[in-house]
């Protein structure tokens, strides 16, 4: 299949044409019945000739070109409406076989300039789907929201991700404004199952979907809490889909060179111990070393629960319930990973047997509190006299 995108520069050509190149490429295994596939892409910096040879070979269009912005409002019909009018022009001089995506915006439904030039530009994608029989869809763009989005232009979301992660202020006038928003990956994948032929043809606007509603203080609050989150190793619930796509949409305005932040280790002569990773709703994440010869733990807990993965050294597991004698081991070795559950009411210890230090990772399913830690000491090992 030949798929040509216009637009293919701007936020959402970007990332549906890195997606159809991994498509053509083999990188993604899911193809949809699209291979071989090859991808054609027009945007201001081609020439009007490039389009003319993409229309007649295209399969498919996916059409995103357009003005939002423009410096004089009579852009809105030469870059919209009248643009899709030489493009369908085209199409239909190719024989009208090529299917064809618009992408409209929620406004076509207002009464304002940029409104009327996207009305006008699905009319003209009706009258060629209509006059030919060829596919045709038109969707009808919210807010969007994702990583590549340029800042301070006409994504709320993007400004406030780039302005928030490299400590510039933002500006709320409305915080309880709701918002629709549609994600980026979302968006793509629709748009996929569409040129894929997964999807009902019909040039009538349509929703997509996937989409969230937040208000632009929650949007607000969810971004400051990400930025203060990645300076305590706290990771946000991403059990939530919107705060998922929310929070790596803000990572991807994190300049890299900040990309890391330090971890703080505790260090004695049994080795080392160090927080990865804290969350509120799945507790965290520790690595801790310990050094040949050396015993960490002989402590047991009422609710906390850990789970202990060597991944480096060699060592031995021993766990006794409290108020029994019966102790028992378990080697562990990085060579062979186990996750091993420490089980509440049971004192449990990790040795180091090998000659290298002993690495293993620690998941404890709740965060840390020193008012109340639920550890409380007693060997496993029960001396016994002689």
């Amino acid at each position: 299949m030949k798929v040509l995108v216009t637009g293919a520069n701007g936020f959402v050509g970007r990332s549906l044409c890195a997606e159809l190149e991994n498509i053509a490429s083999g990188k993604r295994r899911d193809t949809l019945g699209l291979t071989p596939l090859t991808v054609m892409k027009y945007d201001v910096c081609s020439t009007w000739a490039e389009l003319e040879a993409y229309a007649r070979e295209a399969d498919f269009c996916v059409h995103l070109a357009g003005v939002n912005r423009p410096k004089d409002a009579a852009e809105f019909e030469t870059g919209n409406a009248d643009l899709t009018k030489r493009l369908t022009a085209l199409l239909r001089g190719a024989g009208g076989r090529c299917g064809l995506l618009l992408s409209s915006s929620t406004q076509a439904a207002l009464q304002n300039p940029y409104g009327a030039s996207k009305r006008a530009a699905e009319g003209f994608v009706r009258e060629y789907s209509r006059e030919c029989g060829a596919p045709a869809f038109v969707f009808r763009f919210p807010n969007l929201f994702g990583k590549w989005c340029r800042p301070n232009y006409n994504s709320v979301v993007a400004t406030f991700c780039h302005n928030i992660a490299n400590g510039l202020p933002i500006r709320v006038d409305d915080e309880g404004k709701l918002m629709t928003l549609a994600y980026i990956d979302d968006v793509v994948d629709e748009m996929i199952a569409c040129i894929a032929g997964r999807r009902a043809a019909s040039p009538e606007p349509r929703p997509f979907e996937v989409t969230h509603e937040a208000t632009l203080g929650q949007i607000r609050d969810l971004l400051y809490s990400f930025r203060d989150g990645r300076r305590g190793l706290l990771l946000p619930d991403v059990s939530d889909p919107f705060t998922k796509k929310l929070y790596s949409t803000y990572l991807s305005y994190v300049p890299a060179c900040e990309a890391g932040v330090p971890c703080e280790t505790k260090r004695d002569e049994r080795g080392g111990f160090t927080e990865l990773i804290r969350t509120d709703a799945m507790g965290q994440v520790s690595v801790n070393t310990v050094r040949p010869g050396f015993t960490k733990g002989n402590h047991w807990h009422h609710t906390k629960t850990e789970k202990f993965i060597v991944v480096s050294g060699r060592g031995v597991i021993r766990q006794r319930r409290v108020g029994d004698a019966s102790v028992c081991e378990l080697p562990v070795c990085g060579d062979e990973m186990t996750s091993v559950d420490m089980l509440p009411g049971y004192t449990h210890s990790i040795e180091n047997t090998g000659e290298d230090d002993l690495v293993f990772i620690i998941w404890a399913n709740e965060r840390f509190d020193p008012e109340r830690p639920d550890t409380y000491y007693e060997p496993v090992l029960i001396k016994t006299e002689v």
